[in-house]
């Protein structure tokens, strides 16, 4: 019998100084049995990061062919596409050919530090790519509920992230920014 995904309900407040999006959504994240809350929550900020209305999130682990957010169109074009974690070189080559944007937002540290040095000779020639870092994630779990209130306040490239019981900084690194040609 296959395991089933667990439901997860996020309020979540964003205030976007530096892109000027101030809102409120309410989320519903399904976290595939082989997801981590780490990275559950990871693809929550990468939504605060990127938010907008008609960002959602898509299957990700549980479909290959499919990001873990992203933002198309009324045609259906792609204008979005947001891979978490530590996606395959030639899977970033293949979302940058199909999206007009693509984003990919690593975490895990050391690991993702290495990760970076290994691809982005081959990932700094893709016109429309951008790569964040988000070192330190291990507090985004204490913010991790089945039902989460959560806050992000972004501010000259800072985050302040608050929830139920607490708050916290977080940094994000920018490693990699479109081209502009």
């Amino acid at each position: 019998m296959a395991l089933k995904s667990t439901i997860y309900k996020a309020e979540l407040q964003i205030a976007n100084m530096d892109r000027h999006y101030y809102a409120q959504h309410s989320l519903t994240l399904a976290k595939h049995p082989s997801e981590t809350e780490e990275r559950l929550m990871v693809r929550l900020i990468a939504f605060a990061l990127f938010a907008n209305d008609a960002l959602t999130f898509g299957k990700g682990l549980s479909e290959d062919d499919e990001p873990d957010l992203w933002q198309k169109d009324l045609t259906g074009a792609i204008e979005l596409w947001i891979n978490v974690g530590l996606p395959d070189e030639r899977e970033i080559r293949k979302a940058c050919g199909r999206a007009k944007q693509v984003a990919v937002v690593l975490y895990g540290g050391r690991v993702a530090d290495m990760w970076w040095q290994q691809n982005s000779k081959a990932l700094l020639k893709l016109h429309n790519l951008s790569v964040i870092n988000l070192p330190d994630t291990e507090a985004l779990m204490q913010a991790c509920t089945r039902g989460m209130n959560v806050s992000a306040t972004i501010q000259d490239g800072q985050m302040l992230v608050g929830h139920d019981t607490g708050s916290f900084d977080l940094t994000p690194v920018l490693l990699k920014e479109p081209s502009t040609y």
